[in-house]
């Protein structure tokens, strides 16, 4: 696929004239097609059911937390996808679909929301490092989360990890990026949810 014809209509702008315009001119509109993060994979990994775990929601650096699908051309500039828009601000997406998987394997004796009065003994602390097709080449799908397992009672790092995942861009459209972003976050949910079971 050639990246000057599958992004054309989207805005391109330099990394850093991103930041400092603030994303300003970029939000999307009525028409834009609204897509969500689906896969909540099945994990393996320990019981731990006399733990209760909080997730927060991730950090990310202002070109990543919005609705905005990203674009990367090159290591400074970036797009977004024309047209096309997350269902809510990627951070909060992102923690949802995690504290969902964790809820799904049932091996935890609770996990919740800051706010909701659990008495946590653990928190998993991500930061969205990368969220993006990466359209230098071969089209592909690129993650990367940094994950902290903290302590609750005492503020101790128990355990810290990177995740980075991958998934090629199969097909041609908008549908066919989200899916990869899709493919390549529920693999890196997978290995989070399972390293964190495995850590507390």
């Amino acid at each position: 696929m050639g990246s000057n014809k599958v992004w054309r209509g989207a805005r391109a702008i330099g990394l850093g004239v991103l930041l400092a315009a603030g994303l300003s001119g970029c939000a999307g509109g009525a028409r834009d097609d609204t897509f969500s993060l689906s896969s909540v994979p099945e994990v393996v990994g320990p019981t731990a059911k006399n733990r209760q775990i909080l997730v927060p929601e991730p950090t990310a650096l202002k070109a990543l937390d919005s609705e905005q699908v990203v674009i990367r051309l090159s290591g400074s500039e970036i797009q977004y996808l024309s047209k096309s828009r997350w269902s809510d601000r990627l951070p909060r997406l992102v923690q949802s679909k995690l504290i969902e998987a964790f809820e799904n394997t049932g091996k935890l004796g609770g996990v919740g929301r800051p706010g909701e009065g659990l008495a946590i003994d653990y928190q998993v602390v991500a930061d969205i490092r990368s969220f993006e097709i990466d359209a230098g080449g071969n089209d592909r799908a690129s993650i990367e989360i940094s994950v902290k397992i903290l302590n609750d009672r005492n503020g101790a790092v128990k355990s810290q990890r990177v995740f980075s995942t991958s998934a090629p861009v199969v097909g041609s459209g908008n549908a066919a990026f989200i899916a990869a972003l899709d493919k390549a976050f529920s693999q890196a949910t997978g290995e989070i949810v399972s390293w964190a079971l495995n850590s507390i």
